[in-house]
């Protein structure tokens, strides 16, 4: 693979993860993802178009090339190594690993993403329950759903967890970490909070992070 700036393989990470959440990428939903103005986002994704990781028409969407979604499965598979060794290997608390993982996964080799894959047993989620892309960059089909989605008196199993520290500080404080088994109480209307049974306790979620939250509904 050709070598790209530290931004371009931000900003094909980003447009990968947008893919994933909502579908599609617009200029304006980059820029508020890279807290950059549209204009810089704008610059910049005629620089990945002219580097062959992107497609794009004027006003209309941002599209990954095979050559851009390789580029940025591989970000993330650094990425998601990279978080899983701090946390298992040094004891870094899960609401760290992100930063110092934005950093590190662009200058780890191949070799060396290849020995922590292989000191870690070649996990498949990283500690947010994220799945970890596999050497030949295939991703396991998401089954999950947001947890703001389920209804009252729907159990499920907690899968995975934003990226935000003031969100996994909150939840790990609370004992709540993927894995767990849950049961929505009760939901509020309007965006208010979900109250869910985890454990021995009803824990009240806000609506952003219940939104956050990816559970696989029993």
């Amino acid at each position: 693979m050709p070598a790209y700036s530290t931004a371009v393989q931000d900003y094909a990470k980003a447009i990968y993860a947008l893919e994933e959440r909502d579908g599609e990428v617009t200029t304006t939903s980059l820029a508020a993802r890279m807290h950059v103005t549209p204009a810089s986002a704008s610059a910049m994704i005629r620089k990945l178009a002219e580097q062959g990781l992107v497609t794009h028409t004027p006003y209309k969407r941002v599209e990954l090339t095979d050559c851009g979604r390789t580029l940025a499965l591989e970000m993330v598979r650094h990425h998601r190594l990279l978080e899983t060794y701090l946390a298992v290997s040094l004891d870094m608390p899960w609401d760290r690993v992100h930063a110092e993982a934005e950093v590190l996964e662009h200058v780890i080799s191949e070799e060396l993403e290849a020995r922590i894959a292989a000191k870690l047993g070649h996990p498949t989620h990283d500690p947010h329950g994220d799945p970890i892309p596999s050497a030949d960059l295939q991703l396991a089909a998401d089954d999950t759903r947001a947890l703001d989605s389920l209804q009252p008196g729907d159990h499920g199993t907690l899968a995975r967890v934003a990226d935000d520290p003031d969100m996994l500080r909150y939840l790990s404080e609370r004992g709540i970490a993927p894995g767990a088994e849950l049961t929505v109480v009760d939901k509020q209307p309007f965006g208010g909070p979900l109250f869910v049974h985890i454990g021995d306790e009803t824990h009240a979620l806000g609506g952003a992070l219940a939104a956050s939250m990816r559970v696989r509904a029993a």
